[in-house]
């Protein structure tokens, strides 16, 4: 088999990789469906702001558990435990949209149910890869990874809009039948080989993740740079605003709108893989960094439907190169048995620059107005990038991606 699909020999592998994708779809879908009929049926843009809130929060409010449960219960079962409460999640919102009885409280207490169930998600299935294929694998197993993810950040946009254009229904029920599936594969999974620690549960054992990635001040730079830039210039929660009353091309439109960012990280993360960066990994991540501000202040200027969609392709373009970066430090520079832990810290990060941002981006817009959160956001992420260039020049000076990973 050629060397492109290395990681693909390993069974294992093939029913995570699988089992990733179609978690990730179906969260797309649920997302996509959830936003829309939510400002569908109450037209209040704080709504959509407190969506990714109760996303985040139990990833914060649990993150010192989350990670050690991943180290110390296995990887696979917190995993597919995780996937199960995400199915049950859809399952009542799908019972809720059947019966019409959509009551955004009662949609808002299941997300948060749902975010618990991410919040342990999230760092057992960043961290399980390493143990189902072998160290020579592993980059090429990250690579498909963050292609699937890619892919499903696009395809699960487009069908969460054309399903819900046909009904509600089929939109959740599709995404009840993907988590399902999930679930199969990842239990299906052989206990796979993991280092646990066997000290006690202290609380230094819990923080061990903050205190590895506090130490090392390249992928604390990182990291909140990511948090930092797309906490204030991410516009996704406000994706429906712009479908329906800016743009108004419907929730096909808003689709199209959830999968421009996609489409334009899959392109970018065709180029980094032709074209691996070897030199000056830090300058580009600033560049980057401000580029994908600028891109998001022409998103938020246009009322035209091409260039608003152009705008996001290089807004998820100039993402992706950050995503990148740090994911290669993070899963290269990080010991096996803090990974879990240090792969929650990251998901604090993550889900920050995330559903926060977008709980920061529904606020602003209830006040004042979509387009003014969106262009604000950009020029603010220009200057995050602009303020870390000067605040961690070790960032600056980094060159090579792959100096200083640690030692098995």
């Amino acid at each position: 088999m050629n060397d492109r699909f290395s990681a693909f020999r390993h069974s294992s592998y093939r029913r995570y990789f699988l089992s990733r994708f179609m978690t990730s779809l179906a969260a797309q879908v649920v997302s996509v469906a959830v936003a829309w009929q939510m400002y569908d049926v109450t037209q209040n843009a704080a709504l959509l702001g407190w969506i990714g809130l109760v996303q985040f929060l139990p990833a914060l409010l649990l993150v010192v558990v989350t990670g050690v449960a991943s180290d110390r219960l296995g990887r696979r079962n917190v995993m597919g435990a995780s996937v199960s409460v995400e199915l049950v999640c859809a399952g009542v919102i799908l019972a809720l949209a059947l019966t019409g009885r959509f009551d955004p409280l009662i949609v808002l207490a299941t997300l948060t149910v749902f975010g618990v169930a991410r919040a342990f998600y999230t760092p057992a299935s960043s961290s399980l890869a390493v143990n189902l294929v072998p160290r020579e694998d592993f980059a090429n197993a990250v690579g498909w990874l963050a292609s699937s993810w890619q892919a499903a950040s696009i395809l699960g946009p487009v069908a969460g809009g054309l399903l819900y254009g046909v009904g509600a229904g089929f939109a959740y029920g599709t995404a009840v039948s993907l988590f399902a599936i999930s679930a199969i594969l990842i239990f299906s999974i052989p206990k796979p080989p993991q280092r646990i620690e066997r000290e006690p549960t202290t609380l230094s054992v819990l923080l061990g993740g903050f205190k590895y990635v506090f130490n090392q001040k390249v992928v604390l730079g990182a990291i909140s740079l990511d948090l930092f830039a797309v906490l204030l210039g991410g516009a996704v929660a406000l994706l429906p605003i712009y479908a329906r009353d800016i743009l108004e091309i419907g929730e096909e439109g808003l689709g199209l709108l959830r999968a421009a960012p996609g489409i334009g990280a899959l392109i970018m993360l065709a180029i980094i893989t032709a074209f691996p960066i070897k030199d000056h990994a830090g300058l580009i991540l600033f560049v980057s960094v401000a580029l994908f501000g600028i891109s998001t202040v022409v998103f938020g200027y246009s009322n035209v439907v091409w260039l608003s969609i152009v705008a996001l392709i290089f807004v998820g373009a100039f993402d992706m190169v950050s995503v990148y970066i740090r994911e290669v430090l993070l899963q290269l520079w990080t010991p096996d048995q803090v990974r879990g832990r240090v792969n929650a810290v990251n998901s604090i990060f993550l889900g920050a620059s995330n559903e926060l941002g977008e709980a920061r981006a529904g606020f602003m817009a209830a006040k004042w107005g979509a387009v003014f959160t969106v262009v604000a956001g950009g020029y603010a992420a220009v200057g995050v990038a602009a303020a870390w260039s000067v605040l961690f020049p070790g960032i600056r000076k980094t060159r090579d991606l792959h100096h200083g990973v640690p030692e098995e």
